[in-house]
């Protein structure tokens, strides 16, 4: 317990600053969800203008098959797919980046003991 109330002295060995790591992990956390809510409020907002077009009857034509439907809505569902992506990359270094500061914490606290 007085372990952690101490302050911790810096490590001249250390070839990184903790506080510019931890800084760098919660931008990526912050930028992924960023990321997320404008590729989410994009593909909302298309696919609604998407609909209300559709139902007006400005993308039927005659002879329509299923496969002519679909192709008007695939690109619409595939649109969020690199939010997506982008999302999980930026946590996972997020989450990284914590996990190697944590690591690099327990091997020198075990060193000192």
């Amino acid at each position: 317990m007085s372990e952690s109330y101490k302050k911790q002295e810096k490590f001249l060995g250390a070839y990184f600053d903790r506080d510019s790591v931890l800084r760098i992990s919660r931008s990526a956390d912050v930028l992924g969800w960023i990321i997320l809510v404008v590729y989410v409020v994009s593909w909302i907002l298309s696919l609604l203008l998407f609909l209300a077009q559709f139902y007006n009857g400005l993308f039927i034509t005659k002879g329509m098959t299923f496969l002519d439907l679909f192709s008007f809505f695939k690109p619409y569902v595939t649109e969020p797919i690199p939010g997506i992506l982008y999302f999980f990359a930026l946590q996972a270094i997020s989450k990284g980046l914590l996990i190697f500061l944590d690591i690099e914490d327990n091997t020198r606290r075990a060193a000192r003991k």
